[in-house]
């Protein structure tokens, strides 16, 4: 074979395999372009309750992996309806961070349709020194006061949304402090949970207590709770063996503490009288323990006892 048809056959065969090094190397190393989508985005800061417009949106591009569920591609999408919820600086809008009706503007338009929002009164204690902050989810607590036999407490709603404390609708929102203080927190209900609070507002006080918003569950059957929960004496079934008996006084009666046999059934202890009223016991006993004298009369057929002191 010709000498230089070898090398021709060698050189051709050296830069195929350095060609398809290059190749395999550049294909495995060389980063991959992954797929990009446009989305809508926020051009700046917006609080809640704002209706979008054209100037407050823009496009911006976003991997199709990290595309977040419900992100609104076009325009027409977002405009003319308001944020439920605050959104950052180039923030992707989706259809979960918008009020589903058109047209409405501020926070009445982030109440939910079917919704209601209704303000109750709170104090530093009733509202959990001051650690309720708005979107905060809460139980509601109504407490009806009154003589042992008539207050009672019991949970009201469970597992509510706050919508704004005082004037604050979202948390670390800046407060004027020339502002007056406003003492209530605004509740998102049903209409017919929101007749309930506006009864237990003028029927007693109510209280909230702040739960972990992850936590969905809830009580089935909550019952009221009675001052028979506070005094061991009067629980719902005060069971005590005394000389072989038992004692037992059901829910809702309530018996005569001022009495000392009753007294004395529920706690086995004579409760103290008055000196004076003693006093008096002990002389009657003491002339009822005198000795008699009885003498028998008889009249003929009939009979007849004598006593004398």
């Amino acid at each position: 074979m010709d000498r230089r048809r070898v090398f021709l056959i060698l050189g051709v065969a050296w830069i195929s395999a350095a060609l398809l090094t290059w190749f395999f190397i550049a294909r495995t190393r060389a980063p991959k372009k992954e797929k990009t989508i446009r989305v809508m985005a926020a051009v700046r800061d917006l609080p809640a309750g704002t209706r979008l417009r054209k100037t407050d949106l823009k496009q911006v591009e976003m991997q199709e992996r990290d595309l977040p569920r419900g992100a609104l591609l076009t325009d027409k999408e977002a405009l003319d309806r308001a944020l439920l919820y605050p959104a950052a600086t180039n923030e992707p809008l989706t259809s979960l961070k918008l009020a589903t009706l058109a047209g409405a503007e501020g926070i009445p338009a982030t109440i939910e349709p079917g919704k209601r929002a209704i303000s109750v009164p709170i104090t530093d204690v009733s509202g959990v020194a001051g650690l309720i902050q708005p979107g905060s989810r809460v139980d509601v607590f109504f407490t009806r006061p009154g003589t042992m036999a008539e207050a009672i407490s019991t949970i009201l709603l469970q597992n509510v949304k706050v919508l704004a404390i005082g004037r604050l609708t979202q948390p670390g929102q800046p407060v004027d402090p020339k502002a007056p203080k406003v003492p209530v927190a605004t509740l998102i209900v049903a209409p017919e949970e929101a007749q309930k609070l506006e009864l237990a507002k003028n029927q007693g006080k109510i209280s909230l207590a702040l739960r972990n918003p992850l936590d969905p569950s809830a009580q089935v059957d909550v019952q009221p709770v009675t001052t028979d929960a506070l005094d061991p004496m009067i629980s719902a079934r005060v069971v005590r063996a005394r000389r072989g008996r038992t004692t037992q006084v059901p829910r809702g009666s309530f018996p005569n503490l001022e009495d000392p046999n009753v007294w004395q059934e529920l706690t086995g202890e004579k409760k103290a009288t008055n000196k004076a009223k003693e006093e008096e016991e002990a002389r009657k006993r003491k002339e009822a323990e005198k000795p008699k004298l009885v003498v028998d009369v008889f009249r003929g057929d009939k009979h007849v006892q004598e006593i004398f002191r």
